[in-house]
């Protein structure tokens, strides 16, 4: 079996693909190259990828293709009419972010709510040793407990941060984009419910056709003037320029995104005018890559690989 890996890349330089040698060939390019692409996997049996669309441009002269291994959860790159027709069977990574991700939820949101890129800065200016008094106190910020905390996809990445915001002593609250997520550990609401109530609202649904722009400027409309948003979904679930105009009129309190609609963020991106960091924070889709997270999706990767080898599925996608 020939193995192609098309962007080893987007898991990092530092981690080791040498197990895969025990399962076949395998070839690694670090990135994708769309014009040399069909070449490169013309005579492969199984691909790796993580992003770039995958479909018929790609694979229509890769007649051995058998298995595709996303490194990934999300699979919205994958045209599965294509796939299934062709017979192709494509896994996901699964469960390999989890606790990155909610780790990385928190750090956006206490950076925004205890406005500590203006206390860093207020004490390594010199501000601080004019100041008068040991501490201080302005711009002022609040405790977590006792405030609503509002998650839009209850799946397994925000059941954790549920979990934590409770243990911080918020109400939480959720809304599930399916409408078959029915947790009775936390509150389910309807969806402009969440907008209204709560302080805090992060996004952790996945992207389709109920969730593109979900956020958009009558969400906005209907959100608490000193709320913060967070995503740490995909980009397109938030339209950005609807939340560019609410920052920059302060309709809303802050905003924390890990994901952006197009990425790397397109230098036109109405976001990157806001310059000011107590207002919004903007990490390169990054939430997801600790090392040890990293290390567990290509374990996860080589799992479904070694399953399809033995006849097993694992992780199969079909839509």
């Amino acid at each position: 079996m020939k193995i192609v890996f098309l962007e080893t890349d987007t898991l990092g330089t530092d981690v080791d693909f040498s197990a895969f040698n025990s399962l076949g060939e395998v070839v690694l390019y670090n990135r994708s190259e769309p014009a040399l692409n069909p070449e490169r996997v013309h005579d492969a049996d199984i691909l790796v990828v993580n992003k770039i669309p995958i479909g018929k441009d790609l694979l229509q002269d890769a007649k051995n293709i058998k298995f595709i291994a996303a490194s990934a959860t999300g699979t919205n790159n994958i045209d599965f009419e294509y796939t299934n027709t062709r017979g192709i069977k494509v896994a996901n990574a699964r469960n390999y972010s989890t606790d990155s991700v909610v780790q990385h939820t928190f750090a956006l949101l206490f950076y925004l709510y205890e406005k500590l890129h203006f206390y860093d800065t207020f004490v390594k200016s010199g501000e601080y040793s004019k100041y008068p008094l040991f501490s201080c106190f302005v711009p002022y910020f609040n405790e977590l407990s006792g405030k609503t905390f509002g998650i839009i996809g209850l799946g397994k990445i925000g059941t954790a941060v549920a979990r934590i915001a409770a243990a911080f002593g918020c109400r939480v609250i959720y809304y599930s984009t399916s409408g078959n997520n029915n947790n009775p550990e936390f509150t389910r609401c309807e969806y402009d419910t969440l907008l209204k109530e709560s302080d805090i609202i992060s996004i952790h649904c996945p992207l389709n056709k109920n969730t593109f722009k979900l956020i958009d400027k009558r969400a906005i409309s209907l959100m608490k003037k000193d709320a913060i948003l967070l995503n740490l979904a995909r980009g397109p679930v938030i339209d950005e320029d609807a939340l560019a105009t609410a920052l920059i009129e302060e309709k809303i309190g802050a905003a924390g995104l890990d994901v952006l609609c197009s990425e790397p963020a397109s230098a036109d991106n109405p976001l990157l005018k806001i310059q000011d960091s107590t207002r919004l924070i903007i990490t390169p889709h990054m939430a997801w890559g600790t090392i040890e997270a990293r290390k567990r999706c290509l374990d996860e990767v080589y799992k479904n690989i070694e399953a399809f080898l033995n006849g097993t599925d694992r992780n199969i996608v079909t839509s």
